[in-house]
């Protein structure tokens, strides 16, 4: 017998029940980039080594344990993407999209990591990406804040999750913050488990984001950031958060998110969910201006955010099962004294009559009573019958499966003038 072939652990299927709610998700986030001026961008899955090396920062758990990296056939070293910005800023450095302007992108798709598969978190997963250069803030920190608020409004997620906000100052503030927190936590080695004590010696930032029981008190008594940022940094910082409390969008400063790339500097944030368990961070990002410098172009800001699909269309999911979005709006059924070739003219007349119809024109023939079970499966709201009498009359039967209409017997263009309600219900009087 022939071997059964899995999917490779931690990279899932997206199966047909589950295709509407992804859609619905993207079809969210494309109005919303879109409405704020974002245009699309598209960047390979594989790139560089270096350049994650060079960003991330080589000292990072994605650079040290997560990226799925390996030589090609002429022995250089790629990576398959584990995030969205540094192929952005590559991609927009390369064609010269940074040269003077102000731009404002998007992405999406597949990104990877090597790490434990679990409800979240999988090592293909699939991030939508925006990003904004040449503005140096912090007005446009909070219209990125603005904009995925307004996401979880359309997406009725609102009520799921919350902002966390901090600041990063500037390289220097993060220098000075860097040398209380090695003082710090040097003096209480002992109580550092391995990851953390290696973090200690290459980037102690790092250690605020253990997830290490024994760790956690240290976390607790470790300084704070705030104490560390000069007063331009400063003003940078509260000019956002009163930005957000004239918008009306409620937020908590945690002065312990530093989140994982080493590129921040100013803003960071999180928009997380208590709804996922552990995996609780939905959406996340914050300012970098210095990236686009450190890969050789000219010093220009830039902040943006990645939120992961996965997570998205959990909480989604959790709000309601998938729509009948995938349903078709009717399923046509023939006698076999019609056949299958006038059914299959009749369908498509009757897509062309009314766009954005889901007609599914049953197929591989059957009984009169075994279609109309199928075409009841289908979730269709109607079915539609043509029989020899229907199909010497010029008329087709239908026949409501969700409701208790009487059926009727209608010609072609009474009948997609039914389907038409059927794609495009009426609007309900105000």
């Amino acid at each position: 017998m022939a071997p059964r072939f899995q999917s490779i652990r931690g990279m899932n299927d997206i199966l047909p029940a589950e295709s509407p709610l992804w859609r619905h998700a993207e079809d969210c986030l494309r109005e919303v980039l879109g409405g704020y001026g974002y245009r699309e961008i598209r960047f390979p899955l594989l790139e560089d080594t270096a350049l994650f090396e060079r960003s991330i920062g080589d000292t990072s758990d994605i650079v040290q344990k997560e990226m799925y990296t390996f030589a090609d056939r002429n022995g250089e070293s790629v990576t398959l993407r584990p995030e969205g910005t540094a192929g952005c800023v590559r991609a927009a450095l390369q064609h010269g999209l940074l040269h003077n302007q102000v731009q404002r992108l998007w992405y999406q798709g597949p990104m990877f990591r090597y790490e434990k598969p679990q409800k979240g978190r999988l090592r293909q997963f699939h991030q939508v990406g925006a990003e904004a250069f040449g503005l140096p803030g912090p007005d446009i920190d909070i219209e990125i804040l603005l904009l995925t608020a307004r996401l979880w409004r359309l997406l009725g997620l609102a009520d799921l999750l919350h902002l966390e906000v901090n600041s990063l100052g500037t390289p220097a503030c993060r220098e000075r913050y860097r040398a209380a927190l090695v003082g710090y936590f040097s003096a209480h080695r002992a109580a550092l488990d391995p990851d953390s004590l290696l973090r200690l010696e290459r980037n102690p930032l790092r250690i605020l984001d253990s997830k290490e029981p024994s760790v956690q008190g240290l976390i607790h008594g470790a300084p704070a950031f705030a104490a560390y940022r000069d007063p331009a940094a400063e003003a940078h910082f509260q000019t956002l958060l009163d930005g957000l409390a004239a918008a009306g969008i409620p937020y908590r400063v945690n002065p312990r998110l530093v989140r994982g790339l080493d590129y921040y500097t100013h803003t960071v944030f999180e928009w997380v969910t208590e709804a996922l368990g552990a995996q609780g961070t939905v959406c996340a990002g914050g300012r970098y201006d210095g990236l686009v410098a450190e890969f050789g172009g000219r010093a220009t800001p830039g902040v943006g955010f990645a939120l992961g699909l996965e997570r998205l269309v959990a909480l989604l999911a959790q709000k309601a099962p998938p729509d009948a979005a995938a349903a078709p709006h009717a399923y046509l059924v023939w006698t076999e004294a019609v056949g299958f070739g006038p059914a299959l003219l009749l369908a498509e007349g009757l897509r062309d009559a009314v766009p954005g119809l889901r007609l599914l024109c049953h197929a591989g023939g059957g009984s009169l009573k075994s279609q109309m079970k199928r075409a009841d499966q289908s979730g269709a709201g109607i079915a539609l019958l043509l029989g020899e009498e229907e199909y010497a009359s010029g008329l087709i039967q239908v026949k409501s499966l969700r409701t208790e209409r009487p059926e009727e017997r209608l010609p072609p263009e009474a009948t997609a003038d039914r389907l038409r309600a059927l794609v495009a219900p009426p609007l309900a009087p105000a």
